[in-house]
């Protein structure tokens, strides 16, 4: 399955999955001084940029060490998209990321694996390893993908009272719809190219 820059951002924004991780971040923030909400969420979301920045860049490398091809990483990543898409179509409220009274979030849960979990992990990995050529596309969708879901951590408030909860369930729900769509179109790709251009 070929990416262009648009549909790379498109499918990392679905993986990252911003407006689906606002019942998890206001709780959380709701913790954390008012002064240093902005502070707080600008570096975690500067953290998860660097971890999924190292998955890609050191991609090749990683797949030649584990002697693994591109096919079955792309029939894996498109599995655990799936698995995501699913939880993201049934998924119900409640936040198993709970921190202690007066605790500020560093790297979890926010950072890892809220934002680069293992899905986000495996999306830039496939991306990087499926097209090398165009790695400074995938950095700049990358890129573009932490920005709006930084922005969508600092006003997580807002966009909650704005929206309601219904309309962000909805959203997410669709949005894990598509997210099936491009996984299961991952799966058959790399199914195709295993059988067909193995050569």
């Amino acid at each position: 399955m070929e990416h262009s820059f648009v549909s790379a951002l498109v499918l990392l924004l679905l993986v990252l999955d911003p407006l689906g991780s606002l019942p998890i971040v206001i709780p959380i923030m709701r913790g954390v001084a008012p002064e240093r909400r902005r502070w707080v969420a600008i570096r975690e979301v500067g953290i998860a940029f660097l971890v999924l920045f190292g998955f890609m860049f050191f991609g090749g490398a990683f797949l030649k060490l584990m002697h693994l091809s591109e096919r079955s990483l792309e029939v894996a990543g498109g599995v655990i998209l799936v698995i995501i898409a699913i939880r993201m179509i049934f998924a119900k409220s409640g936040s198993a990321y709970a921190l202690a009274d007066g605790r500020e979030p560093l790297i979890f849960p926010l950072a890892v694996p809220l934002l680069a979990g293992p899905s986000a992990m495996a999306t830039v990995l496939l991306l990087a390893s499926r097209q090398p050529g165009q790695v400074v596309e995938w950095i700049g969708a990358l890129a573009v993908a932490m920005a709006i879901s930084g922005t969508v951590l600092l006003l997580a408030g807002r966009i909650r009272r704005l929206l309601g909860d219904s309309v962000i369930s909805a959203m997410e729900k669709l949005m894990g719809l598509v997210l099936t769509a491009i996984a299961v179109e991952m799966i058959l790709a790399g199914l195709k190219r295993y059988f067909f251009d193995a050569g």
